[in-house]
């Protein structure tokens, strides 16, 4: 694939590294999207992160992660893919607790049964480390994951869209299932504080899932 987009403002090694990554997505959603749509998608994921971003060497793998997800969406809304799973999109203020402690857990449980997403309204620089804690302490790894904001395409494609903390700043479509899952903010406490918070989530997403699709959700 020759990439079109200038990546002259970028080093030489995130230069290459973002024309890797627009190969990898080329070939991914080949027959679904063309090369012009795909560098447009990574290249403004990438300035999603670029400014806040502590640690750069990772911003291409970021933006090529998030780029993924925001083409998987909008494939669904535009009725280019639909796999018929259920997907929800779990939102709260700095997508590095509730709102990722809530993903972790539909993604273990649902397995490949249902897609989960995540985003928030003033996305962290990382994942709270005791709700990572927290996590590992029921066998669910979520250290992998990073803070993003949410975009149309994503909550368009989303069926359920779940808010924790986001109040007026959460997006409104027409035709979705909205909830407020009414949560303490685990911002700045300890593990032992958190896991309560841990708890509740993990009830409300089975509660959900079983919901959604009952045969799928796993006992405790």
């Amino acid at each position: 694939m020759t990439a079109t987009r200038d990546w002259s403002t970028l080093s030489p090694d995130q230069s290459q590294a973002m024309k890797t990554a627009a190969t990898r997505l080329a070939r991914h959603f080949d027959g679904v999207f063309g090369e012009e749509t795909i560098e447009r998608f990574l290249h403004s994921s990438f300035d999603q992160f670029a400014p806040s971003a502590a640690v750069t060497r990772f911003l291409p793998l970021l933006a090529e992660r998030f780029a993924k997800q925001r083409l998987q969406a909008l494939a669904k809304v535009e009725g280019l893919h639909n796999d018929g799973k259920p997907t929800v999109l779990f939102l709260c203020v700095h997508n590095a607790g509730r709102s990722q402690m809530a993903m972790g857990f539909f993604t273990h449980l649902a397995g490949d049964a249902a897609v989960a997403w995540s985003g928030g309204s003033e996305p962290g620089n990382a994942v709270n480390p005791a709700a990572i804690e927290a996590m590992r302490e029921r066998g669910i790894d979520i250290s992998g994951e990073y803070p993003k904001p949410w975009t149309d395409e994503v909550v368009r494609a989303a069926d359920v869209v779940i808010s924790m903390g986001c109040g007026d700043a959460c997006p409104i479509f027409p035709g979705k299932r909205y909830e407020e899952w009414v949560l303490d903010d685990p911002s700045g406490l300890d593990v032992d504080a958190v896991r309560p918070v841990r708890d509740e989530i993990e009830r409300r997403v089975r509660t959900l899932l079983g919901e959604l699709n009952p045969s799928e959700a796993q006992p405790a």
